[in-house]
C-alpha cells in the first residue's frame, strides 16, 4: 500500500514525519496524488483530478477549498478545529489592547522624537496625553461564535475583569461546559450589540454571515464601540466601518485582513493575517491534519471532516478480507442495493457502518474475503454513489 500526498503550501516537518516514507510520498510537485496537505493556497481554480480522495486543511478556515465540487466527487476535506485556537485566541486578546491603548499610534509618535536627545523624556512627557485609551474592566465584551476560540477568549477576558455576552445559536455541549459559568448568553445578535463596548467575530464566512457588520446592524451598536475581526475580513462591509469610523460611531477596528480602503485609517490596525502565525499552532496545525489524513487513507475513518459525517470504526480490518468505503447521496434503498451487489457476490459481511449528514453519506464495510474490481465496478455503477474505494488487509 502506498499513498501519494502533495503539500499544496509549507507543512511543518513535525506533520509529515507522521507519514512513513514506505507507505507515503510526500512532495509538493507530483501528478495524481491521492491527497492534498493544505494551509492557504487557493484551490479554486485548480484541476483536480479523479485520483484525490481527500484533502487536509492545517488550519480551521476552508474557504480556499472547492468544497461542493469536491463533495460531489466524494472527495472528504478536513480541517483542523482548535488545534489553532490559543493562537488566535491571544491575538484577539492583544487586539482588545490595542483597540483600547493607542500604543501603535504613540509608539510611531514616540520614534518621531529621535534626534532630539535630552529634549525626549520632557517631549514624551508632553505627548502622552494625546495617547489616552480607556481600560478593559469594567467593560462589556460581545463574542459572536463560541466555537473553540470564542469561547476560550470569553473565558479569558472575564479574567481581565470584562462582563462577557456570548452569542452562539449553534453552541454544543463542548463549548457549553469549557465557558465561565460568569458568561452570559444573549438569545439574538441584538442583544450583542446594543450592550457590547467592544464586540470580537468569531463565526465562519458563509452566504448568511458574510458582511454581518454593516450600516444596519452598525447603527444599532453603542456609540464608540470597538470591533475586532480575526475571523474572515467578509465578515465585515470595509465601506459601511469606515464610514462609521469616521462618523465615530465606531471607535476602532481592529482586522487581521488588510485592504486598501483600510490602510492607514487613524481608527484602524491591520494585520496581515496573522491569527494563526505562531511556531506552536502551525505545529499543532500539520500534526492533526496529517494525523487525520493518515486514518482516512489508511483505515477509512473520517474525523473533523467540514464535509462528511464522522464516521469512525475500531474494527480491524478482516484477515485476507476488504474494508470498502462508499460515499454516496443520502437517498433510501442506497444501502441494500450495496448488500445485494455483496451477497449476490458470495461474499459475507462482518460489519457495516453507515453515517449520513444532510445530503451526504458514507459507509465503512468489512467483508470477509477479497473484493474484485467487477463488485466496485457494480458498486459504482449505482446512480447515488460518488465513491467506492477498497483497503485491502
Amino acid at each position: 500500500m502506498e499513498f501519494k500526498i502533495q503539500t499544496l503550501n509549507k507543512i511543518a516537518k513535525c506533520g509529515l514525519n507522521l507519514l512513513d516514507r514506505d507507505i507515503y510520498e510526500v512532495a509538493s510537485d507530483m501528478n495524481n496524488p491521492d491527497a492534498y496537505l493544505v494551509r492557504s493556497q487557493d484551490m479554486h481554480s485548480m484541476n483536480i483530478p479523479e485520483s484525490v480522495k481527500a484533502v487536509a486543511r492545517a488550519g480551521a478556515g476552508t474557504n480556499n477549498i472547492p468544497i461542493p465540487e469536491l463533495t460531489e466527487k466524494g472527495v472528504v476535506v478536513f480541517n483542523t478545529p482548535g488545534a489553532n485556537a490559543n493562537a488566535v485566541k491571544e491575538l484577539v486578546m492583544l487586539s482588545l489592547l490595542i483597540a483600547s491603548r493607542p500604543v501603535v499610534a504613540a509608539n510611531k509618535w514616540a520614534n518621531e522624537l529621535a534626534g532630539k536627545g535630552d529634549e525626549i523624556p520632557d517631549l514624551a512627557e508632553k505627548g502622552k496625553s494625546q495617547f489616552v485609551g480607556p481600560e478593559l474592566k469594567g467593560k462589556t465584551l460581545g463574542v459572536i461564535g463560541l466555537g473553540a476560540i470564542g469561547a476560550m477568549v470569553a473565558n479569558l477576558a472575564i479574567k481581565f475583569g470584562m462582563e462577557v455576552i456570548g452569542y452562539d445559536p449553534y453552541l454544543s455541549v463542548n463549548a457549553a461546559w469549557s465557558l465561565d459559568h460568569n458568561v452570559k448568553h444573549a438569545e439574538t445578535l441584538d442583544t450583542v450589540y446594543a450592550k457590547s463596548d467592544y464586540i470580537t467575530i468569531h463565526v465562519p464566512q458563509t452566504n448568511d454571515t458574510k458582511g454581518m457588520i454593516n450600516a444596519s446592524t452598525i447603527k444599532t451598536m453603542k456609540d464608540g464601540v470597538r470591533i475586532i475581526n480575526i475571523a474572515r475580513g467578509g465578515l465585515v462591509n470595509n465601506d459601511d466601518i469606515l464610514a462609521a469610523l469616521d462618523s465615530g460611531k465606531v471607535a476602532a477596528l481592529v482586522t487581521d485582513f488588510a485592504a486598501e480602503e483600510l490602510l492607514n485609517h487613524p481608527k484602524v490596525i491591520c494585520m496581515p493575517h496573522l491569527g494563526a502565525s505562531t511556531p506552536e499552532a502551525e505545529d499543532n496545525c500539520a500534526i492533526m491534519a496529517a494525523k487525520q489524513l493518515k486514518d482516512f487513507l489508511e483505515k477509512g475513518n473520517i474525523v473533523n471532516s467540514v464535509n462528511f459525517p464522522k464516521t469512525v470504526t475500531d474494527n480491524p480490518i478482516p484477515v485476507g478480507g476488504t474494508r470498502l468505503c462508499i460515499s454516496h447521496k443520502n437517498i433510501p434503498d442506497t444501502i441494500s442495493k450495496f448488500t445485494t451487489i455483496i451477497g449476490e457476490s458470495k461474499l459475507n459481511i462482518s460489519s457495516f457502518l453507515n453515517q449520513a449528514r444532510g445530503d451526504v453519506a458514507y459507509n465503512i464495510i468489512d467483508v470477509d474475503g477479497k473484493v474484485t474490481d467487477e463488485i466496485i465496478e457494480k458498486l459504482k455503477a449505482c446512480d447515488t454513489v460518488n465513491r467506492v474505494r477498497a483497503i485491502f488487509a
